[in-house]
């Protein structure tokens, strides 16, 4: 199932991604840091929502409180919690 999230506090505006039980592909960013978003979206494939969770939530950016990178496992974790 395709998972379309709005990010707050960062600079790109939509994550996209699929959701098929707790494994995530196709992970995409709309705007940002282009190379390094993809370059996570590459090591991510594939992993599931703890894996990815664990990672990433609670990395920041400057003096944000959050990061593209938080953001997407807190995407990752709502998606998942929504379609249980």
């Amino acid at each position: 199932m395709e998972y379309v999230f709005t990010p707050r506090n960062v600079c790109p505006m939509q994550i996209k991604f699929n959701i098929d039980g707790d494994v995530i592909t196709d992970i995409s960013f709309y705007g940002g840091c282009h190379g390094n978003l993809k370059a996570i979206s590459k090591l991510l494939n594939g992993k599931t929502v703890d894996e990815i969770d664990s990672a990433l939530r609670g990395n920041t950016c400057g003096n944000k409180g959050t990061s593209c990178a938080d953001q997407l496992a807190i995407a990752v974790r709502k998606a998942y919690n929504e379609t249980r």
